[in-house]
């Protein structure tokens, strides 16, 4: 009888550890949360690609880039994986940023320079852009997003600010 009455006891945690819980979850929701809806309230009704550049993060273009690491370094030297290596890719010819990837006929008959405009456009649906690509990333939807990204990998550059935010899984 003893055992049956402590089970049916509920769990009340003390006052004092409430009250510590309470107080602390507001900081902690606000240390995980982006900025990002206070960034897209600054972009009016009908952005264009550059005001989101204009409000981009690097910071969280990197913490978005670790999807992209699977297949992509983004380090100096750092080499190819199942994509090529993209430091310094931007201002590059399309399929030429490194000279060992086996690049497909569709990437290296597009043509062009990849700029921030023309990745903006790759990663929101990359088999768009190059039908028959042998990248199987379906692409991020959200264009803050896309401009997190692009602004990260502009610091990836020889002439980047050279952000190490996230490493590359080397």
């Amino acid at each position: 009888m003893l055992i049956i009455g402590w089970v049916r006891r509920p769990f009340r945690p003390s006052s004092l550890g409430l009250r510590t819980v309470l107080l602390a979850l507001p900081f902690l929701v606000a240390a995980c949360s982006d900025d990002g809806q206070e960034r897209r309230r600054s972009l009016g009704d009908t952005p264009s690609f550059g005001d989101f550049m204009r409000v981009a993060d690097a910071q969280r273009g990197g913490r978005l880039f670790g999807q992209c690491a699977a297949c992509h370094t983004v380090r100096m030297g750092a080499g190819d994986r199942d994509g090529p290596g993209l430091y310094n890719v931007i201002g590059k010819p399309v399929a030429t940023n490194s000279k060992r990837f086996g690049y497909t006929g569709a990437l290296r008959s597009l043509g062009g320079v990849w700029t921030p405009d023309r990745l903006d456009v790759w990663l929101a649906a990359p088999a768009k852009l190059a039908p028959g690509t042998s990248m199987s990333f379906r692409g991020l939807q959200d264009p803050l997003d896309r401009a997190d990204v692009i602004t990260y990998l502009q610091t990836q550059t020889d002439g980047g600010r050279g952000a190490e935010s996230v490493p590359s899984r080397q």
